[in-house]
């Protein structure tokens, strides 16, 4: 099976830690192009250093915060202007707390 995402662009939320980070490793180690999204400029910058760039990916980041939806939404349009396209969205950007989704109230999700 052929896993390979060469040319691919991946858009990962949450990417400086955890699922999100692990998630951005692998995708660039399969030879996506991956654009990282997280509130933390520092650790962002640490993360974009682990991508693997071996079939010449060009890696990204933007700095977020989901918890300003306004804003977060004018920054990636303003990202978006500058891509062709997202092939691969994680969007890993937290949550309510742990239990059943539809348990949560909308203010737990914006949390």
């Amino acid at each position: 099976m052929d896993l390979s995402l060469i040319g691919k662009q991946a858009l990962v939320c949450g990417s400086t830690q955890g699922i999100g980070k692990a998630t951005a490793i692998e995708l660039a180690t399969l030879g996506a192009n991956v654009t990282l999204v997280a509130r933390n400029e520092d650790r962002l910058k640490t993360t974009i250093a682990e991508l693997d760039r071996s079939q010449e990916q060009q890696h990204d980041y933007v700095v977020a915060d989901f918890s300003q939806p306004d804003i977060l939404q004018s920054q990636l349009e303003s990202y978006m202007q500058h891509k062709k396209a997202v092939h691969i969205l994680v969007n890993n950007s937290g949550g309510p707390p742990p239990g059943k989704a539809e348990e949560a109230s909308v203010d737990e999700f914006l949390e």
